[in-house]
């Protein structure tokens, strides 16, 4: 059983940044994908970016590609993702997430079986 706990969300003006971080308890296999997604008022959950563990390859939403990083730190178990250059499209709640089986396409929501509870980002004009 995987638990994840997202932090570093917060309120900030078009063309910050920001850097999110999803600590997970529990070991994080080789076999694991990591994910990030996001949901905005009204609308349904999307895919931002992933990263597979095993060998830290990355998978970017087109809406994010050149502004949003993800990475990982295998010694803490974390995945981060640093987002530079938001819009006030950006604005979300975040979610971190987990597919025990590296699944692909890395953005296929179901295939995720792990969870945070989500952090609000909220970008201003």
């Amino acid at each position: 059983q995987v638990q994840l706990v997202e932090s570093g969300g917060g309120l900030v003006q078009a063309g910050g940044s920001l850097r999110l971080s999803c600590a997970a308890s529990g070991r994080i296999f080789s076999s694991y994908t990591m994910g990030w997604f996001r949901q905005a008022p009204g609308k349904e959950r999307e895919f931002v970016a992933a990263i597979r563990w095993s060998d830290g390859s990355t998978y970017y939403a087109d809406s994010v590609k050149g502004r949003f990083t993800i990475s990982r730190d295998n010694a803490k178990n974390t995945v981060n993702l640093q987002m530079n250059s938001l819009k006030p499209e950006d604005t979300a709640v975040y979610y971190c997430a987990a597919d025990s089986m590296a699944r692909r396409p890395q953005f296929k929501l179901s295939f995720y079986d792990y969870w945070g509870q989500g952090t609000q980002v909220t970008v201003s004009s």
